[in-house]
Formats: structure tokens, sequence, C-alpha cells
């Protein structure tokens, strides 16, 4: 039987309250699935609520995860060619990059190859899809800078929680060495999937800020700062959130 949709739906307004409180729930729901998974979940029952295809649902998650990315990707480039003082950051990137592309490649290749023509039919119409519903949020800019500010708004915010844990600790690193340290830390926590980074996300950090210039003792304490703000706090009351969201068959 179909769940009814989201209180308020033909108003806006609370149309946008809901989908603000359910982006809360999603951030407590992320922090006990690894990869992702659980805001992913939060994200796609909601839209189905909402009216929209489980398939157009998946698209819009997948488009802003593609997003988010290559916003944090463009970031950290930038600030490695503006910051030439961070020598121990800086060779490692363009190898890195090169890997990562080639693996790309590679597992691009070799899914093609495995796929059956049949199957290479349907991937080509979801492509299809995907592509069309790009250049359909970029064909209204408000959709567009919705998408792409908010993208960049969530990782300077996440950075700049780590900045003022940092400038409260008294230590002497730039902002602009947090900020980068934060980037390269997001990505490379990705390549170990943990519910809510926890002890990938935590160990990069670590290690970027170390490598920014961040003693070891301030490097943990401000990791351990910046978690308590951004995850352990927010979690108890995201959960009731997400609750209350199920129990009003938001979700």
């Amino acid at each position: 039987m179909r769940g009814r949709r989201p209180t308020g739906s033909g108003d806006p307004a609370a149309a946008r309250r809901a989908a603000r409180a359910a982006q809360f729930a999603a951030c407590a729901a992320n922090h006990l699935l690894p990869a992702g998974v659980g805001a992913s979940a939060v994200n796609l029952r909601f839209l189905t609520r909402c009216g929209l295809s489980t398939a157009r649902s998946a698209t819009a998650l997948a488009v802003k995860a593609a997003v988010g990315g290559l916003v944090r990707f463009v970031l950290a480039v930038a600030l490695l060619l503006a910051s030439p003082r961070v020598p121990r950051l800086s060779p490692a990137l363009p190898r890195a990059c090169v890997m990562l592309s080639v693996v790309g490649c590679v597992a691009v290749i070799a899914t093609a190859v495995a796929l059956s023509r049949r199957a290479r039919r349907g991937v080509g119409r979801a492509v299809g899809r995907v592509l069309a519903d790009v250049r359909a949020v970029h064909g209204r800019r408000a959709r567009a800078c919705a998408l792409w500010g908010g993208s960049l708004g969530f990782a300077l915010l996440h950075a700049a929680v780590l900045i003022a844990v940092v400038r409260a600790l008294d230590v002497p690193v730039p902002a602009g060495h947090v900020l980068l340290a934060y980037l390269l830390a997001s990505g490379a926590a990705v390549l170990l999937p943990t519910p809510g980074g926890l002890g990938s996300l935590d160990a990069a950090l670590v290690l970027t800020l170390t490598a920014a210039g961040t003693p070891g003792a301030a490097a943990l304490s401000a990791v351990f700062g910046y978690r308590m703000l951004t995850a352990w706090l927010p979690l108890l009351p995201g959960l009731l959130v997400l609750a209350v969201l199920a129990r009003r068959s938001v979700l």
C-alpha cells in the first residue's frame, strides 16, 4: 500500500521544512551505516514519498554525490596550486590523480566488456536519463546554483568547524592549510567506507593536519573536537527527528 506524501506537500514552506528535517535525519542515519548508505536510504525514502519514482530519486542522489565529489576535488586542486608552502602534500596529488584515473578507466572498460549487449543497452538508457536530468537542472539557474552552491557550502562549513577548533587550540596553522587537510582527508576516507567515516576520516584528518604543520597531540585534539561538534552532539537529536518523520509517514 502506498504511503501518503509528506505532511504539507501542497504547501511549499511546509515541504521545505520537511526537506530540512529529512536532511537532519539523514545525517544521523549516516553515522550508523557505512559509505553514506544511511543518508542515501533516508533521502531515497523521502523523495519517493514525495512522489518521485525510485529511478529518478536514485538519479538525483547520484548527481548530488558526483557534484559534491567534484567540488571537493576542484577546491583541493586550487588550494594546492595556491599553497606552495605545503610541499609534503602537493607531490602526492598528481600521482594519486593519475592512479585513480587509470583505475577508473580500467574499471569502466572491464565493466563494458563484461556486460552483455542487452545489459549495455539498459545501462545506456540509464545514462541517458541521468544526462537528461543533469541538463534539466542546469537549464534553470536557480536549480544549478542550489546544486553547486549547496555542495560547496557543505564542504566549507565542515572545514570551518575544523578551522575553528584548530584556532581554539591556539595552533598557528593557516586556515587554508586546514581547509586543504580537510578536503584531502574527506576524499581519502571514501576509500575505506565506515559508518560516518569513523576511524577512516579520523585517521586521515590527523595525518593531513600533521602534514600541514599541526603538532600530533593538537591534531588529535582538533579531530576530537571536530567530531564532537559535527557527529556526536547532533546524533541523538537527529535520531529523534528520524523517528518522528518515520512515525508521521514522511519517511
